[in-house]
C-alpha cells in the first residue's frame, strides 16, 4: 500500500537578492512516486529541495501536499542528506531510536527492528558509526528516515559522498528500498544513472535561473530496470546532452555575454 501523498510544487520561484535562482517551477509527484531532479551545477536543485522541505520560504509560489497522512507518521517530510548526519556517540540502533523518542518504548523497539531488517542492518544494530563503511552509514540514514514513516522523503545527493563502486552497489539496494517503502520521494542528484534507475519521472532543470526544461516519465517498475538496460542507457545519453549543451551556453554567456 502506498504511504505517500501528492507533492505539489506550484509556481515556485526564488531569488537571493537580485540573483534569480528558480523561476515558475510547476511539478507534481504522485503518491508513491520518485521524482528525480537533475540539471547543471548551480541550477537550484538543492534550493528547490529545501523549499519543498520547508527549510526555505520561496520568493513566489507554494508547496502543497494532498492526500491523507497515516496516523503512524511522525514527520510528514523527512530528509536523507549526503553527509550521513549520524551521531558518533550513538550506536546504529540508538541513532534510529533518537528520532522516535516521543513513542512508547515497545513501539520504538518494534520500529527500529523493522527498519533495521528492511535495510539489512540487523546484525549491526550495536555497531558505532566509526565502525561502518560509507555505504552502511548511508543505509543507517535511510533507516532512520523511514522509521518515522514519512509521507514524503527528501533526498539530497544521498550517494554522492560514496566511492563509485560503493555507489553502484548501493544503487540497487536503494531501488529495492524505495520500491518497498512506497513513499513519495523527491530525489536531487547530479548522477544521471541514479535518476534513470530510481525515478518514475525525471525533471531536467535549466541553467540558472532554474526552470523546468523537460520532464521524462518512466512507466517500468523500479525493480525491473537495470544499469545495462538499453533504454536506460539511451535516456542517460539524452540527459547528458541536454545538461552538457546547457552548460556550454552558460559558459559562452559568461565569457562573451548573452547574444
Amino acid at each position: 500500500m502506498t504511504r505517500g501523498v501528492r507533492l505539489i510544487l506550484d509556481r515556485i520561484g526564488h531569488a537571493w537578492g537580485e540573483l534569480s535562482v528558480l523561476e515558475d517551477i510547476r511539478l507534481t509527484a504522485e503518491p508513491g512516486e520518485v521524482m528525480a531532479v537533475i540539471g547543471p551545477s548551480g541550477c537550484g536543485k538543492s534550493t528547490l529541495l529545501n523549499i519543498a522541505g520547508g527549510l526555505l520560504a520561496p520568493s513566489a509560489g507554494a508547496v502543497r501536499m494532498s492526500g491523507a497522512i497515516a496516523d503512524d507518521c511522525l514527520n510528514p517530510l523527512t530528509y536523507v542528506f549526503q553527509d550521513f548526519s549520524l551521531l558518533p556517540w550513538r550506536t546504529v540502533r540508538a541513532n534510529i531510536d533518537f528520532v522516535l523518542e516521543r513513542l512508547p518504548a515497545a513501539e520504538r523497539a518494534a520500529r527500529v527492528a523493522e527498519v533495521l531488517a528492511l535495510t539489512g542492518l540487523s546484525d549491526f544494530a550495536g555497531a558505532w558509526p566509526k565502525e561502518l563503511s560509507g555505504g552502511m552509514k548511508q543505509r543507517v540514514g535511510i533507516a532512520r528516515a523511514l522509521a518515522v514513516r514519512p509521507a514524503c522523503l527528501l533526498m539530497d545527493e544521498p550517494l554522492s559522498a560514496l566511492d563509485a563502486q560503493t555507489r553502484d552497489l548501493l544503487l540497487d539496494e536503494f531501488a529495492a528500498l524505495i520500491a518497498r517503502a512506497r513513499t513519495t520521494t523527491l530525489y536531487v542528484t547530479h548522477n544521471l544513472a541514479e535518476a534513470v534507475r530510481l525515478g518514475h519521472q525525471i525533471v531536467v532543470l535549466s541553467r540558472r535561473p532554474g526552470r523546468v526544461r523537460e520532464v521524462f516519465r518512466l512507466d517500468r517498475p523500479l525493480l525491473e530496470r537495470s544499469a545495462d538496460d538499453p533504454e536506460a542507457k539511451a535516456l542517460e545519453k539524452t540527459l547528458w546532452r541536454m545538461i552538457r549543451d546547457d552548460a556550454a551556453v552558460a559558459e559562452r554567456e559568461r565569457a562573451h555575454g548573452p547574444n
